[in-house]
């Protein structure tokens, strides 16, 4: 892409952005009662009112319970314990409240490369999520959510082993078709190659943790994240350099933003993160079909922004990468320039902070259109 048109890309959306969301109105959070419980330890006929409120088992079944159509938040409070469960929320104004971030785990282990059951094909990255939002309006806080596919044993397996798997992309938490206006808040969301794919609608998170290490915060929706800790795990298996990347963005041109951090922290698991091994992010292009043929989506522009972040040592000193594509034509890959993307930082703090001609800069009028109010539209969070 030639220099004219990165630049024009980057402030034609910094003027869009200012421009579609001025003079927009506040909606405050409806107050919510508890509607429904789930009890790991409950053993009655679900449904039963235990001090008075609706109970189940499981997650799903309380899901199963509430109507097909709302206009107003109906609560699920869960109690502590781990929940094995694979769950599609079709719902609107569905809010899943736990009753500790530590405490209140939603868990399942499916992979992108799993027999899917019943079916002769794979769970693959679009199905695999421990938890799909496929609806408006839902809210998640004060819980876990982690794919637990055993990923650094896949990690460290010789690639003649049978067992082993070439599509170890397992993800935790998914914004799909149907999503928007997604709020979590006090949230962990835990895995390790794609943890994270927000890929429709608007998503807003606050006070949460994300942990991975490959592409962990990805897609092509809207999302805000605001002083969350943003958590790089390490590779088991030896000589991997680098050992992933935060975030793989897959913007669509028309949309002004897509991924952006505001006062967050970017941390190591643990030192066996190496310094310079992480970049801040690669462009995804996903491959399209057209009607000339199958190939990497042109019109996926990726876009991160980090504004007033601190960044540990992990952080590469370039800052981001270059990302594969499927190609138009021939056997040779396509590679997209992290220049092409829109990649921005303002003001990162910490011993993986730099400034230089690969880490560019918005400016500080430039930065005014990145604010929440500014973001998020018609959707705003009191």
């Amino acid at each position: 892409m030639d220099a004219k048109r990165r630049s024009l890309l980057t402030f034609a959306a910094i003027s869009a952005l200012s421009a579609t969301f001025e003079g927009c109105a506040t909606m405050k959070p409806t107050h919510m009662d508890s509607d429904l419980v789930v009890d790991a330890q409950f053993n009655g006929t679900a449904g039963d009112r235990v001090e008075g409120k609706p109970t189940f088992k499981t997650i799903q079944a309380a899901l199963d319970a509430l109507p097909s159509q709302a206009n107003a938040p109906r609560r699920i409070t869960i109690r502590k314990g781990r929940y094995y469960e694979k769950l599609v929320i079709d719902k609107p104004f569905v809010s899943l409240v736990g009753e500790g971030r530590g405490t209140t785990v939603l868990s399942f282990d499916a992979y992108s490369g799993l027999a899917r059951p019943g079916s002769a094909g794979k769970w693959s990255t679009f199905g695999c999520a421990t938890l799909i939002v496929r609806a408006t309006d839902f809210r998640a806080e004060n819980l876990t959510i982690e794919n637990a596919y055993d990923y650094p044993a896949n990690d460290i397996k010789d690639a003649k082993d049978p067992t082993r798997t070439n599509d170890p992309q397992a993800v935790a938490l998914m914004t799909d078709t149907g999503a928007d206006r997604a709020l979590f808040r006090n949230v962990d969301i835990t895995g390790h190659q794609d943890t994270l794919f927000v890929n429709v609608g608007r998503s807003l998170f606050q006070n949460c943790r994300v942990s991975g290490n490959v592409d962990f915060i990805f897609g092509a929706g809207q999302a805000v994240f605001e002083q969350c800790e943003i958590i790089t795990r390490a590779r088991v298996k030896p000589g991997v350099n680098p050992v992933g990347y935060v975030t793989a963005p897959s913007t669509q041109i028309n949309q002004p933003w897509g991924l952006v951090f505001i006062d967050c922290k970017l941390l190591r698991e643990s030192d066996k993160v190496p310094a310079q091994s992480s970049p801040l992010g690669r462009p995804w292009h996903p491959t399209v079909s057209r009607g000339d043929g199958r190939y990497a989506d042109p019109d996926a522009v990726g876009s991160s922004i980090f504004i007033n972040c601190f960044m540990d040592v992990h952080i590469t000193t370039d800052g981001w990468a270059a990302m594969s594509g499927t190609p138009r034509s021939g056997t040779e890959k396509t590679w997209f320039q992290p220049e092409d993307a829109r990649f921005f930082e303002y003001h990162s703090t910490g011993p993986g902070a730099a400034v230089n001609t690969k880490r560019r800069q918005l400016g500080e009028a430039q930065v005014q259109a990145f604010t929440r109010g500014q973001l998020l539209g018609d959707w705003r969070i009191e």
